[in-house]
């Protein structure tokens, strides 16, 4: 399976939703999509390290 900007922001997506405690609309997706490809330099988000993924998610969280 090709990793493309859709496949990144649905691996977002689902580890943010995945504990059921925060949504979508409760971060900036598509700028911790944009971060995380800068630190990642692919589209597949699976390499990154769990901590790594949820600093750069924190960064986004909208207040």
């Amino acid at each position: 399976m090709s990793e493309t900007w859709e496949s990144a922001t649905a691996y977002v997506v689902a580890a943010l939703e995945a504990k059921g405690t925060a949504t979508r609309d409760d971060f900036d997706v598509a700028a911790i999509v944009a971060a995380t490809r800068d630190i990642v330099d692919s589209w597949d988000f699976r390499v990154i390290e769990d901590a790594t993924f949820w600093r750069i998610a924190a960064t986004f969280l909208k207040v």
